[in-house]
């Protein structure tokens, strides 16, 4: 049987339940937050696999313009004596 897409849930260091999303080569492509209970983290799984095929792409990547700097004040010139 060919390896698929999966969900695993599993409990981290501090005790709260996570998932993560795995490809079939294994690797992780996302993971959760923690939640404080295993029912919360299938029915965020849930929530996810309704909804993913209706979620936009927000490309949020793009580079916000720096506010422009402060000129520096020019130094006045001395007049050199003849």
């Amino acid at each position: 049987m060919a390896a698929s897409y999966k969900f695993e849930i599993y409990k981290d260091k501090s005790g709260e339940f996570r998932f993560r999303f795995r490809a079939p080569n294994g690797e992780k492509m996302f993971a959760s937050e923690g939640y404080s209970n295993k029912a919360s983290a299938k029915s965020t799984i849930k929530s996810v696999i309704k909804n993913v095929g209706k979620a936009e792409i927000d490309d949020v990547s793009k580079a916000v313009k720096a506010a422009p700097k402060p000129k520096k004040a020019k130094k006045a010139k001395s007049k050199k004596k003849k």
